[in-house]
């Protein structure tokens, strides 16, 4: 019998999560990324019910990445990606603003105190919806940025056409079974002459799935990142204008030539550290670090402080990391595909 959390955790969706994949690459089958493709929705609930609470620790409340400038801390370098975003949006006070996968609500938060707009994020995780709200009221920002539980891939049945302003989607979309579904539905609830502006993952076009070692890169991405199907940046790009928008500006962040990489906490590096506070963030993700934090919720878990799963999503977790750093550094893969789309003032 599966144990259902006070909090919206359940038990039965978290031990199964793991099972969408087949660990051997060599196993998978075209059956296996339609099952996860046809039930999104269970595999993100599995993923993040037992993934948020390790990403607050192990990352931050915000679960992006960021570009880095030399010297700056990483708290600084995740608020400047969501600053760029809504700079470049051209979020202005009292807009009606959709986070399209808002997770705990950290961007929702700082993009609001940023542009004073109004933001409403919506997210299909019960367990995130209750902490955005809680660290939303301790914030201070209740009357200014409320949360919704949906399905991104029906946004207008819940909002109606012609909703919003703007609308963001920071490294969410990635969940979607189809990118066409969830950008059309955006282009809907979107006013007409209303901005979306996206941070998107995706394999580059440096990447080639009948290589083996690509393969399996983009294999593990998905398995420790709760995405049903991982795909080529080249056809986000085609979605976007598939469902009508006009893409104003389009860059793959990554391929920036930073001296300090966007995964560079990943690798567990300390000396790479940029501040000082910077060490037990990056410390985290050394070996040691993981090794301290997975025994820890191993014991958790075996003691009923953690729902069972949970530490299986953190094994996935750092499979994830790993291949996210070798993919990062072959340029295989990037995590900020940047877009700014308009909907057109006369829209068909």
């Amino acid at each position: 019998m599966s144990t259902g959390y006070a909090d919206g955790r359940q038990e039965k969706r978290l031990e199964r999560y793991t099972k969408f994949w087949q660990k051997d690459l060599t196993h998978e089958s075209k059956a296996d990324s339609k099952n996860r493709l046809d039930k999104y929705i269970d595999v993100v609930n599995g993923y993040y019910d037992g993934a948020t609470e390790l990403s607050e620790y192990g990352w931050a409340q915000s679960f992006h990445f960021s570009r880095f400038y030399k010297g700056e801390g990483f708290a600084e370098s995740i608020a400047r990606h969501e600053h760029y975003l809504a700079a470049h949006m051209g979020l202005r006070p009292g807009m009606r603003v959709l986070d399209v996968g808002c997770g705990v609500g950290a961007p929702a938060r700082e993009i609001a105190r940023f542009s004073d707009v109004n933001i409403v994020g919506i997210n299909i995780n019960d367990f995130q919806l209750g902490r955005a709200r809680q660290y939303t009221e301790a914030a201070g920002l209740s009357d200014q940025v409320t949360f919704v539980k949906g399905d991104f891939m029906r946004l207008s049945e819940q909002f109606g056409e012609n909703s919003f302003d703007a609308v963001y989607a920071i490294e969410a979309t990635l969940h979607a079974p189809t990118w066409e579904g969830v950008y059309g539905g955006i282009f809907k609830v979107l006013k007409p002459g209303g901005i979306f502006g996206i941070y998107e993952w995706g394999m580059t076009d440096a990447w080639d799935p009948s290589i083996p070692s690509h393969a399996e890169l983009a294999h593990q991405i998905e398995i420790g990142s709760g995405i049903p199907e991982l795909r080529p940046i080249r056809l986000a790009r085609q979605a976007m204008k598939n469902v009508g928008f006009q893409i104003e500006h389009e860059e793959d962040l990554a391929d920036r030539p930073d001296e300090i990489r966007w995964y560079y906490p990943l690798e567990g590096d300390i000396s790479k550290a940029q501040t000082a506070w910077d060490y037990f963030t990056v410390w985290r993700m050394s070996w040691s670090g993981k090794l301290v934090t997975h025994t820890a919720v191993k014991f958790m878990e075996l003691f009923g402080l953690l729902p069972k799963g949970t530490w299986e999503v953190g094994e996935s977790l750092k499979v994830a990391g790993d291949a996210l750093v070798k993919a990062g550094q072959a340029k295989l893969f990037t995590p900020m595909f940047f877009m700014i789309s308009r909907k057109p003032t006369l829209a068909n």
